[in-house]
């Protein structure tokens, strides 16, 4: 059953002191793919600024402004409206030697290698291997997310954006973009491509009509088994109707939702809120 969910992305950036240029990088802007469709979608800057948009080396769409007059904050609010469908069926996984062979002669290389934030001890990833043994690509990726899931409870706020996955392997603790990095790169390890996702998980399966509810970002991870398979190890559920993709890359670095530098003071982390409403 389809679903269409406006999504308001609000981020606000307050400067000790008035900064006196910015540049800027932002990807909100969800993705049109066979499994969502977006209607329309609009990232309006205050102060208001031109800007322009292109679609970066790994698809994802980005809106690009520089403000060069004094500004003491920033406010930048995405609003999309998303139409998405539930996923197909699986289709039957490949042998190992098929992924093995695909990854060699085609850019998969570039999602089955690590990155320094997805970079894992070699302990980890033999038991990862271990909970994997005998399974074919589909079963082991539910297998490795649920060791995952298992192993690093999710709590908002107990990791930051430069946080890396063993740290919070370590730690017992993290957040989305912690146990998809985890995620990714143990089965990278394991050698199935798999792809980082940003974007949107509408909190409320059932929701209602037209009532705005709070929501966040999210993060997730695509892999390959003879094609690209959604899977959300945060709520160990394949990626659905509620789920909304902005961008995918190897890690949070390549998809980062706003992104920039700017000449003045530091001030304090920028506030983000997310809004849902499902309108059909």
């Amino acid at each position: 059953m389809t679903r269409r969910l406006r999504i308001r992305h609000t981020t606000k950036v307050s400067y000790a002191q008035a900064a006196v240029s910015s540049h800027n990088e932002v990807r909100m802007t969800p993705l049109t793919l066979p499994s969502q469709t977006t209607l329309d979608a609009r990232v309006l800057v205050n102060p208001s600024t031109p800007t322009w948009s292109y679609w970066d080396y790994w698809g994802t769409q980005v809106t690009g402004f520089d403000l060069m007059e004094p500004h003491g904050d920033l406010m930048i609010t995405a609003v999309s409206l998303v139409e998405t469908a539930p996923p197909e069926g699986l289709r039957a996984a490949p042998t190992w030697a098929e992924v093995a062979e695909l990854v060699a002669n085609s850019r998969l290389l570039e999602y089955a290698a690590p990155t320094s934030r997805t970079t894992m001890p070699d302990a980890l990833v033999e038991r990862a291997r271990a909970a994997a043994a005998g399974l074919d690509p589909h079963e082991t990726a539910v297998a490795v997310s649920s060791m995952v899931a298992d192993h690093v409870r999710y709590i908002p706020g107990s990791t930051g954006v430069n946080t890396a996955a063993a740290e919070a392997w370590e730690q017992g603790a993290g957040v989305c973009q912690d146990i998809a990095h985890l995620t990714a790169g143990l089965l990278r390890a394991l050698g199935l491509p798999t792809r980082y996702v940003s974007g949107y998980l509408h909190p409320e399966r059932d929701a209602e009509l037209h009532r705005p509810v709070e929501g966040q970002s999210h993060a997730w991870v695509e892999y390959w088994a003879g094609d690209w398979t959604g899977y959300d190890p945060t709520n160990r559920v394949r990626v659905d109707e509620s789920h909304v993709v902005v961008g995918r890359g190897r890690d949070y670095d390549d998809v980062t939702p706003h992104k920039g530098v700017y000449r003045g003071v530091a001030g304090g982390p920028p506030e983000v809120t997310v809004e849902f409403t499902r309108v059909a």
